[in-house]
């Protein structure tokens, strides 16, 4: 039973890892590491899926190298430890889309080498893969580099879209409909982008709400538990109304001072009636 419950925490242990990169922990919408490719190269569906799975192999290969050395390297020099090890991946990146995909290399341009340098590569290797095991190490990768690829890809597949008619270089929209050409620039991108974060903010606080946990991770308190703790029994009955007591702060502590003067005066009262007992 010991073992089966083991097992069951490392499934749910190595699940987590990999999921929370997809939405919770996006790279992209939720982190905001990797902004410059992904409002630079975000032209074009080819380009995004291109840059995010360049993206990606680089995070997999590099956290699993970290995560392998880690007992290895210095902690005095284990950033330009990491630096080197992102590096070496990134020009095998470099080589391999130069050999067999040259359109993707002179699209991405200078972002491609500049992986060497992106936020999401170094701080999953420092925060991550140095501190936990390569199993582990590649599934957070994995989940970090499909979370950024999707984004960029989603990202890609709107400005494209709207800005060009076209998705994957087909011609998706009419002839007779006008290009708005404002979301190949960068105000489309940043347009864009801040619709995708408000989606994913609102995406992951309703998988919250029917988890039963309120849009900032606390549980949710049902109508009942709440009118069972209010002091006033005005028969609302309806927290999320602005009348009722239970939903409204200032009614329980006016309350609350309410119960503290009668405790008060009746104290009082009890302390006048023990001295005129006194005093006769």
């Amino acid at each position: 039973m010991a073992n089966q419950s083991t097992g069951a925490a490392r499934t749910i242990s190595a699940g987590h890892t990999f999921a929370k990169g997809l939405l919770a922990e996006n790279p992209a919408l939720r982190q905001m590491l990797g902004l410059c490719p992904t409002l630079a190269v975000t032209t074009a569906v080819f380009n995004g899926l291109g840059m995010g799975l360049a993206t990606t192999f680089v995070l997999v290969c590099s956290e699993l190298a970290v995560s392998l050395l880690r007992k290895v390297i210095p902690s005095s020099v284990r950033i330009p430890a990491f630096i080197t090890i992102i590096a070496s991946f990134v020009t095998i990146t470099m080589m391999l889309v130069k050999a067999y995909l040259p359109a993707l290399d002179e699209s991405l341009g200078i972002y491609l080498p500049l992986i060497v340098v992106n936020c999401i590569v170094l701080g999953r290797a420092e925060m991550f893969a140095s501190k936990h095991g390569p199993a582990l190490s590649v599934l957070d990768g994995l989940g970090m580099g499909l979370g950024f690829t999707g984004s960029l890809i989603l990202m890609s597949a709107v400005r494209e879209l709207l800005g060009a008619g076209t998705l994957c270089g087909i011609q998706v929209m009419p002839s007779f409909v006008e290009p708005m050409l404002i979301m190949l620039t960068p105000a489309g991108g940043f347009a864009v982008l801040g619709v995708l974060i408000a989606a994913s903010v609102w995406l992951e606080g309703r998988g919250k709400g029917g988890a039963g946990e309120s849009s900032d991770g606390r549980p949710k308190v049902s109508p009942e538990s709440l009118c069972a703790a209010c002091p006033l029994n005005c028969g609302v009955n309806d927290p999320n109304r602005a009348t009722c007591a239970s939903a409204d702060l200032g009614v329980r502590l006016d309350t609350a001072l309410q119960a503290a003067d009668e405790a008060v005066e009746a104290t009082a009262a009890e302390v006048m009636a023990q001295k005129e007992e006194r005093d006769a």
